[in-house]
C-alpha cells in the first residue's frame, strides 16, 4: 500500500530507525539527507500537510525532464525514508531563500 492508497482516517506509517523515536515517516531524496555542506533545494510534491515527501532541484528537473517518474528518475533520486522531524531538519537545511 502506497501513501496516497490510504484513507484520511489511517495515520502515516510510524518508523523507529533515528535518534527521533517512534515517529511519522516521510520521504526525501538521497541528496537531501547526504547534502550536509551544500544547499540543494527543497521541492515539496503534495500539498497534503501530512503526506511529507520531498527532493532536491536536480531531481525536480529530472522529474521534468523524464516527464514522469520513471525508472530512471527513481534511481537518480534514491528516495530514502525519514521520520517528519528530519524531514522538517533536511527542509531548513536545504530551502532556498527567495
Amino acid at each position: 500500500m502506497t501513501r496516497s492508497d490510504m484513507t484520511m482516517d489511517t495515520e502515516a506509517p510510524l518508523i523507529a530507525f533515528c535518534n527521533h523515536g517512534n515517529r511519522p515517516a516521510a520521504v526525501v531524496c538521497r541528496h537531501l539527507l547526504t547534502a550536509d555542506d551544500r544547499v540543494v533545494g527543497f521541492v515539496e510534491n503534495s500539498s497534503d500537510p501530512d503526506d511529507l515527501q520531498a527532493w532536491c532541484d536536480a531531481c525536480e528537473s529530472a522529474f521534468i525532464r523524464e516527464g514522469y517518474s520513471t525508472l530512471e528518475f527513481a534511481k537518480f533520486a534514491d528516495i530514502v525514508i525519514v521520520c517528519d522531524l528530519c524531514y522538517l531538519e533536511i527542509m531548513a537545511r536545504n530551502s532556498r531563500l527567495l
